[in-house]
């Protein structure tokens, strides 16, 4: 549901982006770029992706892709390489033959 995110807010940023997270739904997949906008600015897009990083465990984390939609965590030294990708398509989301997510059909924006 959306949520006011305004600098009254009393939750970190970082509880923000964990909230929108946890609204993408199944097969589908926003950006770092996409959540930094629905935070009004609060957060860079870089900076939603540390706060990815260190995620909680009940955050739907393999959802959130690059501005091209590409698999970011493929690139992160503790990650296992392919490991989003297979939780996406388990979903059902469709992947192009470049190995990104076709955004044009699977990109949440979030209510309104």
């Amino acid at each position: 549901m959306g949520r006011s995110l305004g600098s009254g807010s009393s939750r970190s940023a970082w509880e923000a982006v964990y909230d929108i997270v946890r609204e993408v739904p199944r097969g589908c997949v926003t950006t770092y770029g996409v959540i930094s906008k629905r935070l009004e600015g609060r957060l860079s897009a870089r900076a939603v992706g540390w706060a990815m990083h260190v995620c909680p465990a009940d955050v739907p984390w393999h959802r959130v892709v690059n501005a091209s939609g590409g698999c970011s965590t493929d690139r992160l030294p503790s990650a296992r390489p392919g490991l989003q990708k297979a939780l996406l398509k388990s979903e059902g989301v469709k992947f192009r033959k470049n190995g990104t997510v076709d955004l044009e059909q699977c990109l949440w924006k979030g209510p309104g």
